[in-house]
């Protein structure tokens, strides 16, 4: 074997460090298990730390951080895969490295789209006419309603991202952040109901259920305290 072939061998080999045969084995037993603790584990332990780098290898590899919030993406992206890691059936053939390969490169080809298409908008909104918005700003009660709805939780976010300042124990700021990530990343998620919530939480924090309630709960009263001072007027 030449010199150059070796190499050649060596650089696959380092490729793919990050996504061994015991990751593909731990993504294979996440999707067989029932254990809730069982997975937990898996997650931590094998399959968060080959997302990451995962997702840090398709970013670079295909020029996807030129895309605005580039590190946030990331994160979003890392989240979005935990959504969908019960989907992955290792039965249909598929490994588990080309399929969430697969899934990220096309997740960063839809914001690329998605970005493009926001862009196009922006400069089309500044053509628009004041007659126009006037128009469409009515005293419509539904529409009045809508836009008090979307106004209060574009300040909350604000008040939200003021908390990462505050003096906060260890575990509520991990919670802080995957609350976070989960308000940026909403549109991209297909299970939101509680359960789903408390499971990408865990998750995303490396803490058990009753940390998470725990420091949800403190968030939880900052909220409550933002929501009286909005209805109040104070905000």
């Amino acid at each position: 074997m030449t010199i150059q072939m070796r190499n050649k061998m060596a650089r696959k080999k380092k490729s793919r460090h990050y996504f061994t045969k015991e990751h593909e084995d731990a993504v294979v037993k996440y999707a067989r298990s029932d254990s809730r603790d069982e997975k937990q584990q898996l997650y931590i332990e094998w399959i968060q730390p080959a997302f990451h780098e995962l997702v840090n290898k398709i970013v670079y590899t295909y020029k996807f951080s030129n895309l605005p919030n580039i590190d946030y993406l990331m994160e979003e992206c890392k989240l979005w895969l935990t959504t969908i890691l019960d989907k992955y059936d290792p039965d249909k053939g598929s490994k588990a490295f080309s399929y969430f390969s697969v899934i990220t490169k096309n997740w960063f080809i839809h914001k690329v789209k998605k970005n493009a298409t926001k862009t196009r908008r922006e400069i089309n909104f500044d053509d628009i006419n004041h007659n126009l918005e006037r128009k469409y700003l009515s005293q419509d009660e539904v529409y009045i309603s809508n836009r008090e709805y979307a106004e209060f939780w574009k300040f909350f976010k604000t008040e939200m991202g003021s908390w990462h300042e505050l003096k906060l124990k260890p575990n509520e700021r991990k919670v802080l952040k995957a609350v976070d990530i989960l308000f940026q990343s909403s549109d991209d998620i297909e299970i939101f109901n509680k359960k789903a919530v408390y499971l990408y939480l865990r998750e995303l924090t490396g803490l058990n259920t009753k940390q998470v309630v725990s420091s949800l709960n403190k968030l939880r009263a900052r909220y409550r305290q933002f929501r009286t001072e909005w209805n109040d007027g104070k905000v």
